[in-house]
């Protein structure tokens, strides 16, 4: 998600940044899942919008596939920390290259802000 030219990213317990997300609920789309687990985790509406990369990731020596999707947040309210991470930050597209993030939401991250569908 960018707005205004940053991108929302969330720190978690292993100090990494991330995008937010989780896992599927029974009877739910990947689609309908990013925005529920966007708003769960920011207070951030989101319409869903492409997929931007699938990588697996090591995760406690677990093996987990991760769907990227470029969203477009609707409305203008400040991200809100929940429970699940430490810390929201807004970055700009310079500044992601350099964070302790996994290289695939890098790549995501480069994808959405090249893309001409934001």
């Amino acid at each position: 998600m960018v707005r205004d030219g940053r991108v929302l990213l969330l720190r978690n317990e292993r100090q990494e940044w991330e995008l937010p997300g989780g896992r599927l609920e029974i009877g739910e789309t990947p689609e309908e899942c990013v925005a529920r687990e966007v708003f769960e985790e920011t207070r951030w509406r989101v319409h869903t919008g492409p997929v931007l990369d699938t990588w697996i990731y090591e995760i406690a020596g677990k093996h987990v596939f991760i769907v990227t999707y470029g969203c477009h947040p609707i409305g203008d309210t400040r991200p809100v920390l929940s429970h699940e991470h430490k810390e929201i930050g807004m970055f700009s597209e310079s500044e992601t290259p350099s964070l302790n993030m996994p290289d695939g939401y890098k790549r995501s991250i480069a994808a959405w802000y090249g893309s001409a569908q934001r």
